[in-house]
């Protein structure tokens, strides 16, 4: 699961921006796909390096996730360890790829049905799981840990 920050959450704002204002959404495409745009945010490679990599291996994103190896060499294996220092987990890039998260899902209206391939459910989607992520980066806040830093100043 995510480790929630606002790093991470600005990303996935980020992405659903500019999947929403692009006209290049393709979900067979393996860096204009649903985890192609959130990579292209995370790793700054252009969807052409990211579908080169995926190309070096063989399956869509979901079975390249299942068959990631962190110390494999592998272009496409180095992406993916790039956007998991970012704070995923292999879990959330599969649901991302299938729009399939219960966690970010149950943040949209009751009845609710997004299709993986709509570039529109991808955004929903994406404004759900940076919703869901800050809330929970917000839980972990207290006040109390707020007062006890030092008060930093501009010099």
């Amino acid at each position: 699961m995510a480790r929630a920050s606002s790093e991470l959450i600005e990303a996935i704002k980020k992405t659903a921006s500019k999947l929403g204002k692009s006209d290049v959404y393709q979900w067979g495409h393996m860096g204009s796909c649903n985890c192609g745009f959130l990579a292209q945010e995370l790793t700054q490679l252009s969807k052409h390096e990211i579908h080169s990599r995926a190309m070096q291996k063989y399956g869509d994103w979901n079975e390249q996730l299942n068959d990631y190896c962190p110390t494999s060499g592998l272009l496409m294996d180095d992406l993916i360890s790039e956007m998991l220092y970012h704070g995923l987990d292999t879990d959330d890039l599969k649901h991302l790829e299938k729009l399939s998260s219960p966690k970010v899902l149950a943040y949209l209206p009751k009845g609710s049905y997004l299709k993986h391939n709509v570039k529109q459910d991808v955004i929903t989607y994406l404004h759900a799981w940076a919703e869901q992520l800050e809330e929970e980066l917000l839980s972990r806040i207290k006040i109390s840990d707020l007062n006890q830093r030092p008060i930093e100043q501009n010099v």
